[in-house]
């Protein structure tokens, strides 16, 4: 496929933000253990994972990673880039595309592209906060999952907790969002000693219409799947990330969202680094 470049910030569709947002929070630096009695029920292992990472979002360390990502962002092109964490934002530099290293020219755009960024880190800062404002309303949506879903069948798998989870009829969506999260099911895999979130993936079963199928229609079948490990304690980040949501939009206009990203090589960064720092650290 013909993708062209895009710029590297991204705008969410509206019918899918519930999903992004998920994976947006998910991919926030988490710190957290706890020690919890044993033998508990599905819904009591959930409320406490959940209030685990609701006080390790708290945690700000920074780090340096490798990123492999394909996505509406990157045009559809497989991008390998060099991601450094800052207060301001991530500071991403493209080192290939497609399993290929960048042409002279394209290296050149690169730099110069982060040299704007260096000249004036409050307008970085501004753009960056989009995201951080869609992680917020991620984390938001994260907190329903305990309102909106019911949890059974806890059984062992590879050293985690597997635990289902379905929509609770009971609960009364209040928005949009809500709705597409609600219509999912799927499974979680909770790290038994801290009670530390390893993997979430839902799907679909069945269409989700929303006013009445004239505003859109998410097809049966689309899914998303956030996988986390730890980096050593206490830190954990996100390793993969899968989305693919396929619809139709007003007006019966087809969409669809899909991204495949697998982050590696992380290191730790000062906690304060500078986003000239973190330029010169991504440049290297």
């Amino acid at each position: 496929m013909g993708f062209p470049r895009k710029k590297h910030a991204t705008t969410a569709h509206p019918n899918t933000i519930a999903i992004a947002a998920i994976a947006l929070f998910l991919a926030s630096p988490l710190v957290f253990a706890a020690s919890v009695p044993s033998p508990l029920s599905a819904k009591d292992i959930v409320a406490q994972m959940m209030a685990n990472e609701g006080v390790a979002i708290l945690h700000k360390d920074r780090y340096e990673y490798l990123s492999n990502e394909r996505s509406e962002r990157t045009g559809g092109h497989l991008w390998t880039e060099k991601v450094v964490e800052t207060d301001a934002g991530k500071i991403r530099f493209l080192l290939g595309e497609d399993g290929q290293p960048l042409s002279p020219d394209r290296v050149a755009a690169e730099r110069g592209r982060l040299a704007v960024i260096v000249a004036d880190p409050a307008a970085f800062q501004k753009r960056e906060k989009v995201l951080s404002n869609d992680e917020a309303h991620g984390r938001q949506i994260f907190a329903l999952l305990a309102q909106a879903f019911l949890f059974s069948d806890v059984r062992q798998e590879g050293g985690y907790l597997r635990i289902d989870f379905r929509p609770d009829p009971a609960y009364q969506a209040q928005s949009i969002e809500e709705r597409v999260l609600h219509g999912m099911s799927g499974t979680i895999l909770v790290e038994p000693q801290s009670l530390r979130l390893h993997r979430i993936e839902g799907r679909l079963p069945q269409d989700v219409s929303l006013g009445f199928g004239l505003l859109a229609t998410i097809r049966a079948g689309s899914s998303f799947s956030t996988t986390r490990n730890p980096l050593g304690e206490p830190d954990w980040k996100t390793t993969t990330l899968d989305t693919d949501i396929v619809g139709k939009a007003i007006f019966f206009k087809s969409f669809a969202k899909k991204q495949h990203a697998e982050r590696t090589a992380f290191n730790r960064v000062a906690n304060e680094i500078s986003v000239a720092e973190a330029v010169e650290l991504a440049e290297r």
